[in-house]
């Protein structure tokens, strides 16, 4: 396929490079029409996942909260 033939391919297709294989014409998968569409961020933005949020590491403590408090000294050899 020449750059000229990518250019006007049918948009309901696409070329697809995999490892090991030679790039190949395909049939496009419409996702909507997929059983867990609604559990993906296209359907809802509170579907995306929040790395921010998952690696936030403040500690934050509610007001009279219990907490064991600890010391720990450790030796190098």
């Amino acid at each position: 396929m020449t750059v000229d033939e990518l250019a006007v391919m049918d948009s309901s297709k696409c070329v697809l490079q995999l490892r090991g294989v030679r790039p190949f014409l395909s049939s496009k998968f419409d996702i909507t029409k997929h059983e867990h569409y609604k559990w993906l961020g296209d359907f809802d933005r509170k579907n995306n996942y929040d790395i921010e949020k998952q690696m936030k590491t403040d500690l934050r403590f509610r007001r009279n909260q219990m907490v064991d408090m600890m010391e720990i000294d450790i030796d190098e050899k």
